[in-house]
């Protein structure tokens, strides 16, 4: 696989996790919440194809689908509360998102199951696979804190409205895993 090829493949695989750290940063998440949610995306982005490399198809189709549930009603649930919140009837509007390391670990799986299912095939490719996983993780990574950046961005130009355009954007990752 060329470098080139590989970089296409890690932004395509970075694309949901950019969008969900979009939503996620309109909430106005601090600088350490970022980057702890950025590490973890990185992580998991390099572990989950190795991992696929490694469990075979069977496991990791089984895997993926109950991880992807849960991180989906997990994403509506959040996508739900922000939009409350943006609506003044919560208990504080403009209440941040807060991850747990439960959280943090369904949301890095959430995020890099299709980096698992790539992993599946990586073998076949006779790629060099610690660094395709380390190329995917990198720029999984970066896709993560332009992510959250732009959404704190957003946040900070229109305020509630970003958290309830942040609430649509979880739920609509959300019911996407669904499917």
């Amino acid at each position: 696989m060329g470098f080139f090829t590989l970089i296409i493949l890690a932004v395509a695989l970075g694309t949901d996790a950019f969008s969900l750290c979009l939503g996620i940063g309109m909430t106005g998440v601090d600088r350490k919440q970022a980057i702890t949610i950025t590490i973890t995306v990185l992580v998991f982005h390099v572990v989950m194809p190795l991992a696929g490399w490694y469990i075979g198809e069977l496991a990791g189709a089984l895997l993926g689908r109950m991880a992807s549930l849960i991180g989906a009603a997990l994403l509506i649930y959040l996508g739900l509360h922000m939009i409350w919140d943006s609506r003044g009837q919560g208990k504080k509007a403009g209440t941040k998102i807060s991850f747990n390391a439960w959280g943090l670990i369904l949301l890095g799986a959430c995020v890099s199951m299709d980096a698992l299912s790539v992993g599946f095939t990586l073998g076949a490719q006779h790629v060099e696979l610690l660094r395709t996983a380390a190329t995917i993780g990198l720029v999984a990574g970066i896709m993560t804190a332009a992510g959250l950046a732009c959404g704190r961005f957003m946040n900070s130009l229109v305020g509630e409205r970003a958290q309830l355009f942040g609430g649509a954007v979880l739920i609509g990752i959300g019911v996407r895993l669904f499917f």
